[in-house]
């Protein structure tokens, strides 16, 4: 009994200080660590010339890799085998690998999509059925707010690998609207009163200039084209504007608009 105590004592003089200080060093290394990074992904996110969405993910990645730097070190310190502690994480990571290759495709494409950078964060844009403001690009998946506040996350695999509309990254874009009018109604006169509406259109820019065309023939009908172009940001605003002033002014000059209507003939059979 009195060997057993020894043996115990021994060991906490040695090795059991030994855990206990390398406890408490990797306590106030990791917390010196989450401190730095904190301060250096403020630091990213201010900064100009680096990309928001890559600077959260170069802090993120490199708080992981320094504390599992300073946990393999506190490890040889404890004078285990680092050698086998390395083998064994690279086995664990293969295990993972398999068990999350989905994820880990969403991981390849959001890298992809930080590399290319078909958006950036704050751009609005449609992609993969959806269509919202990009208000996160993380690591597995793309975070998007739709117009009627929504939430949708996409996975990133799926969003590199989808066409890819971004409206926000041209600073003007065109409002096209067509108008319908009767076959037998004056459309030199549609086409001048559609013109002025774009044009008092405080919007819509003079250079490219608007433009109203004639574009359809069919039936009962004459079709109008017409089309604006404006800042990004106006787009909607000048959309439903035009589309409210054209209607207002084509009927208060009496431009008829074309109805559907069916005519019957009836033929009476003779005895």
């Amino acid at each position: 009994m009195e060997q057993i105590l020894k043996n115990i004592l021994n060991w906490l003089a040695n090795s059991g200080v030994k855990i206990v200080i390398a406890l408490v060093v990797m306590w106030i290394a990791f917390r010196i660590i989450n401190a730095i990074f904190k301060k250096l992904k403020k630091k990213a996110e201010k900064s100009d010339k680096l990309d928001k969405t890559l600077g959260r993910l170069l802090v993120s990645g490199g708080r992981i890799l320094v504390k599992i730097l300073v946990a393999l070190a506190l490890v040889g310190y404890l004078g285990i085998d680092t050698s086998g502690v390395a083998a064994l994480i690279a086995s664990l990571g293969v295990a993972v690998g398999l068990a999350v290759n989905g994820a880990l495709g969403n991981v390849a494409g959001g890298v992809l999509l930080i590399v290319t950078k078909p958006f950036k964060v704050d751009d609005f844009i449609e992609v993969a059925g959806y269509t919202g403001t990009v208000e996160e690009i993380n690591l597995c998946a793309t975070k998007l707010v739709t117009v009627d506040n929504r939430v949708v996350y996409v996975p990133n695999g799926t969003a590199s690998t989808s066409n890819i509309v971004n409206y926000s990254e041209k600073d003007i874009r065109r409002v096209d609207h067509t108008f319908a009018i009767a076959y037998g109604s004056d459309f030199e006169k549609a086409k001048q009163l559609l013109t002025e509406v774009l044009s008092r259109h405080e919007k819509v820019l003079a250079d490219p200039a608007p433009m109203v065309r004639v574009c359809t023939q069919s039936g009962g009908t004459v079709e109008l084209t017409c089309r604006g172009w404006v800042r990004s940001g106006d787009y909607w605003d000048v959309f439903f504007d035009i589309l409210e002033q054209s209607k207002t002014a084509l009927e208060a000059a009496g431009i008829a608009m074309p109805h559907q209507q069916v005519d019957v003939h009836i033929q009476e059979k003779k005895a």
